[in-house]
């Protein structure tokens, strides 16, 4: 039996069920518009990498303020789209704090000694709009130059943000 009589009927379904396969429907919706554009514009590029159209991009704003046992830590997250974020976080912990000193050592970890929640968790940003989180800790920091970090936990829109603070 002939090697090409099998291969060829294979490669053609192998397409035809690529081709047919599921696509997202902004996906599908971009490949129709490079199709239409290449036919119209012979000197249209299609690159592989295309933009996303209306982008969800959230970002984050933040702010120390500390005193040698008092700590202050003001996380804003923005969503700067017009469509609504919806953040999944893997358990009950959204987001977390620490402190750093000045030789990259963790000497402070706002959630260290908490308990939370073991089930997945989801929260909604909608467009434009700003979530805000405080906290309070009360570490006991020396004097000196330290670094404070914060993470939104959020698996699919992560967030972290660093401010350089000094207790004298």
């Amino acid at each position: 039996m002939n090697v090409r009589n099998i291969l060829i009927p294979l490669l053609c379904i192998g397409a035809v069920a690529f081709a047919c396969g599921p696509r997202s429907h902004s996906e599908a919706s971009l490949v129709t518009t490079n199709i239409a554009t290449a036919a119209t514009d012979p000197a249209h590029h299609v690159s592989r990498k295309q933009p996303r159209l209306n982008v969800t991009h959230v970002t984050g704003k933040f702010a120390v303020t500390a005193q040698p046992n008092a700590i202050r830590f003001a996380l804003d997250v923005t969503n700067d789209g017009k469509k609504n974020a919806e953040l999944t976080f893997p358990d009950g912990q959204r987001y977390d704090f620490t402190v750093i000193d000045g030789e990259g050592h963790e000497v402070y970890r706002w959630a260290e000694g908490r308990m939370f929640t073991q089930s997945v968790q989801n929260e909604t940003i909608d467009g434009g709009e700003t979530m805000h989180i405080d906290e309070h800790g009360t570490p006991s920091l020396a004097p000196g130059s330290y670094v404070a970090v914060a993470t939104l936990r959020s698996t699919n829109f992560p967030v972290t943000e660093r401010v350089a603070f000094e207790l004298r």
